[in-house]
């Protein structure tokens, strides 16, 4: 089974470049959702650590919070209301920093969203 998700290079960029004090690490503010997490035959695609952006992006949303599963694991947590990607299949999603850039990648199986339910996704961040 393909490894369905990763920690982008501009992510492992920024964590060296701040571990050494050149810069500030920016914060996780939000998740991003996406259409692209598979092929046309509904097989999970792989994401890359070389991705800067969702093969599909649909929304960005402000997370609505965090947790620490343990000493490594930081789980991050977003919903989606009833409106929001209504009728849309979402297969992939992100966190994004406050510089906007995407750090972390999932792929999953298509999900059907309808218009009168919410959707929470979580997403770990684990070192």
């Amino acid at each position: 089974m393909a490894k369905n998700v990763i920690i982008t290079k501009t992510a492992r960029k920024k964590l060296v470049q701040a571990r050494a004090g050149a810069i500030t690490l920016p914060k996780i503010v939000g998740m991003v959702f996406g259409s692209g997490g598979v092929d046309s035959s509904g097989n999970v695609i792989a994401p890359s650590e070389n991705q800067t952006k969702l093969n599909h992006e649909l929304f960005r949303k402000p997370i609505d919070g965090y947790s620490f599963t343990n000493d490594t694991t930081c789980r991050y947590e977003c919903t989606l209301s009833e409106s929001e990607l209504a009728g849309e299949y979402i297969s992939e999603i992100g966190l994004y920093d406050s510089a906007g850039d995407i750090v972390c990648i999932k792929t999953f199986t298509k999900k059907g969203k309808d218009g009168d339910i919410e959707m929470t996704y979580t997403l770990d961040d684990v070192f």
